[in-house]
């Protein structure tokens, strides 16, 4: 009795998606070509169009989901699915997901922290030859670019006590490098041991290193867009026998309680839960792979 409602769920959810697509289409649309719309999105007499109703609280959800903490969603997800499956299956099933869906969202957040020091990396470099071109010291200019973004991070009080009381700056660059994300210090240490012991311009290499860490940035960002398309295969892959059920029950053939409450479906549930889980690995694997250096 339960799949009716099942299926009126997914039907559900696929129409509100399908129609925040269609709204947010519409709505660009509207920004682009539309008559006494601006580009930016504020109307020509003054009134910015207001947000729909969904995005003021998807974003939200979607943050909660992908913070610190999300990991818990599979608790409720698999005590609802055990309560159309009648079966505990699923409630343990979700309570076993709970850490390794933890530690997939703490790789991630530590992946974009990593990325976003290598971005004030990049920053702090071009702040720094700016200073340098305004007509400060080189001590001076390291400080304010500090200052201004950030971009040594937890060890800028070290590097700023070496650079203002006459320590090794190179040294405690190199040392603040080794923090993730922080690589670029490295060429900030080499830049400055090279202007202080042979003369050399600071500013120049500064920007050739900001030029050269900028691009580093772009081609991981384009090789990430390249692989999009493989990471959605991959989802698409993943998400099948979940259509698969979702077929059997807009059917009428009860899938659920052909693989909760039989041996032949139990066994068929673990056989194909660990394909499942094969397959995700080695897709990963393989896209992982094409995104190393």
């Amino acid at each position: 009795m339960w799949a009716p409602g099942a299926v009126a769920a997914l039907c559900a959810v696929a129409a509100i998606r399908l129609t925040v697509g269609h709204e947010r289409g519409l709505r660009r649309a509207r920004l682009l070509f539309a008559d006494g719309v601006a580009a930016d999105g504020v109307a020509t007499d003054g009134v910015a169009p207001g947000p729909r109703p969904w995005e003021r609280w998807l974003p939200g959800v979607r943050g909660w989901a992908r913070g610190p903490g999300g990991e818990w969603l599979c608790l409720p997800l698999g005590a609802l699915l055990a309560l159309v499956g009648q079966s505990a299956l699923p409630l343990v099933a979700g309570g076993l997901a709970v850490p390794l869906a933890g530690r997939w969202l703490r790789a991630r957040e530590r992946r974009g922290a990593r990325e976003r020091r290598a971005d004030l990396i990049v920053a702090l470099c071009g702040a720094a030859a700016g200073e340098l071109r305004a007509g400060l010291q080189p001590v001076q200019a390291l400080q304010a670019a500090a200052v201004s973004t950030g971009g040594l991070g937890g060890a800028q009080a070290a590097v700023r006590a070496a650079a203002r009381f006459g320590g090794d700056v190179p040294d405690a660059l190199r040392r603040a490098a080794r923090e993730p994300g922080a690589e670029g210090l490295v060429g900030l240490a080499a830049c400055w041991r090279v202007a202080v012991d042979g003369g050399a311009g600071l500013a120049a290499g500064l920007d050739r290193l900001e030029a050269a860490l900028r691009a580093e940035r772009d081609q991981r960002e384009e090789l990430r867009a390249r692989l999009a398309g493989a990471w959605s295969t991959v989802v698409v892959l993943a998400l099948l026998p979940v259509v698969g059920l979702a077929m059997g029950w807009a059917l009428g053939a009860e899938p659920s309680r052909v693989l909760l409450h039989t041996p032949a479906g139990l066994g068929c549930l673990a056989v194909g839960g660990l394909l499942e889980g094969a397959g995700l690995w080695w897709a990963a694997r393989i896209v992982r792979a094409g995104e190393a250096p």
